[in-house]
């Protein structure tokens, strides 16, 4: 193979390769080849042309006729009961039958982590509650998972699939973390969530992990159990394809809610999350690919919806893009932000389309957010929202900001371009569009069309952007040219 020519910086080299380009390292194709396999052939649609085909490519796993209910196989509904391993024998019967699904009847279950597999449905009925135990060593042994962004053998998520084919999460029953300000909360190290002076916390832990993969540790060699006090994510598919994720009900999650990692073919579709402590976004789909978060409620702690795709090192390391992403039909009520890129993002994001969505909170901070620095250095681009109606948001309709923690403190220059607004409208707000791009990387190409914006208490910031076209948009009732 011939040298590739030399450019100048990553911004120029990622300009080089094209937009929607994926990168890949022999590491992170080893890692991920499942996902890279299913890669569709390359297409000149742009834009909102794209969501047909990715549409056609999204289809909900079919699960076999077969009902196995979790108290045939010996759970009970009693407050103290542990039904682990009823429910995982409950699985065990499923999958060897060729799938179908595990049924949780009405009532009240306590159980650790549940471990799906390939043609498993988890059924929670209507007027049935699966709870999961706060005692952190039933969430032991240690599984690959990802912390922020970063890759681990780490407690198992509540629920939990590893390279799994059509698994599902589905029912109108709910799913309850029991994570309040005496269990799993106060590990994040803040007062507000239940933490007092001389408790533990995940700090140190934390420091230590980003550490481990800025130094190249491998991945298995990076185990943490419960003394490192992270909180498990609440579902998690990990390198699955065909996922199904519908109905639910989700309260109390020690963390991140809705998280598909490394995943190809996701819906989310009629969930509603209400959960309001530290780091509990509501869906999370990180290097994930065509993926649709449809009819869902979302009431939480952080984003409602946040893109991902690896942090830092490890972000670089496995080198998988977010990709072809469709939200519609949401509400977004709490929350940092109602669809959010980043910022464990440098794995990249591009194509992600978010419409007909209501947002409406004195607690809900932005829109549409993308958070991304120097350390992240991500390639973001062709992310749009079209009729979205805001009723208030604390901050802004649109923020893009590159000063998000490290800010400028890394060498990875953060790309953004080709963002559109279309038809979003908004009552109130203090900022109508929030730019902070760096000088040395403008944010680029976004455009606001046919928007409405009222009660903006501090108008616009655009700093280091260029190419930002207000067409037929109205601030405070005047347009903005």
């Amino acid at each position: 193979m011939a040298p590739a020519r030399l450019v100048s910086n990553r911004r120029d080299f990622l300009r080089s390769l094209g937009a929607g380009a994926v990168l890949t390292s022999p590491m992170g194709a080893l890692a991920c080849r499942h996902v890279a396999q299913t890669n569709a052939p390359p297409t000149l649609a742009r834009g909102w042309r794209l969501v047909p085909q990715i549409l056609s490519r999204i289809a909900p796993p079919r699960f076999p006729d077969r009902d196995f209910d979790i108290t045939r196989y010996g759970a009970r509904d009693q407050a103290s009961f542990d039904n682990t391993e009823a429910i995982r024998r409950t699985v065990d019967a499923c999958s060897a039958a060729g799938g179908g699904r595990v049924v949780v009847p009405t009532g009240r279950f306590l159980t650790g982590p549940v471990h799906l597999r390939s043609n498993v449905n988890l059924h929670v009925s209507r007027g049935a509650t699966l709870a999961f135990t706060h005692d952190a060593s039933r969430y032991l042994p240690a599984v690959l998972t990802r912390f922020e962004g970063t890759e681990l053998m780490g407690l198992s998520p509540l629920i939990y699939a590893f390279e799994q084919t059509n698994v599902g999460v589905t029912g109108e029953g709910t799913l309850d973390g029991q994570a309040n300000e005496q269990h799993w909360w106060p590990w994040k190290g803040l007062a507000e969530f239940g933490w007092r002076q001389g408790m533990p916390n995940y700090n140190m832990a934390r420091q230590r992990l980003l550490a481990m993969a800025e130094q190249g540790v491998a991945v298995g060699k990076r185990t943490f159990g419960a003394d490192a006090y992270f909180r498990p994510q609440f579902i998690q598919p990990y390198r699955c394809r065909n996922v199904l994720i519908e109905n639910v009900t989700i309260v109390n999650s020690p963390m991140w809610e809705i998280h598909p990692v490394l995943c190809t073919n996701v819906t989310v579709r009629g969930v509603k999350i209400t959960t309001h402590g530290p780091n509990n976004d509501g869906c999370d789909p990180e290097s994930c690919r065509d993926v649709l978060i449809e009819h869902c409620t979302f009431d939480t702690g952080d984003d409602c919806i946040a893109i991902k795709s690896g942090r830092n090192a490890d972000g670089r390391r496995l080198n998988v893009p977010s990709e072809n992403i469709i939200v519609r039909n949401c509400e977004m009520r709490d929350g940092h932000g109602g669809v959010t890129v980043g910022s464990e993002i440098s794995g990249g994001c591009w194509n992600v389309f978010a419409h007909d969505c209501r947002m409406d909170s004195p607690r809900l901070d932005r829109a549409l957010r993308l958070k991304n620095n120097a350390m992240r250095g991500g390639l973001l681009h062709d992310i749009y929202m079209r009729d979205v109606t805001i009723g208030q948001v604390a901050d802004s309709v649109l923020s893009i900001d590159f000063s998000y923690e490290e800010g400028a403190k890394g060498s990875f220059t953060p790309v953004a371009r080709d963002i559109e607004l279309l038809r979003v409208t908004s009552k109130k707000s203090p900022y109508g569009i929030y730019l902070k791009g760096f000088a040395n990387a403008p944010i680029e190409h976004v455009r606001v069309i046919d928007c409405r914006f009222d009660n903006v208490a501090k108008g616009n910031v655009l700093e280091h952007a260029t190419d930002v076209r207000f067409v037929r948009t109205k601030i405070n009732g005047v347009e903005v040219s």
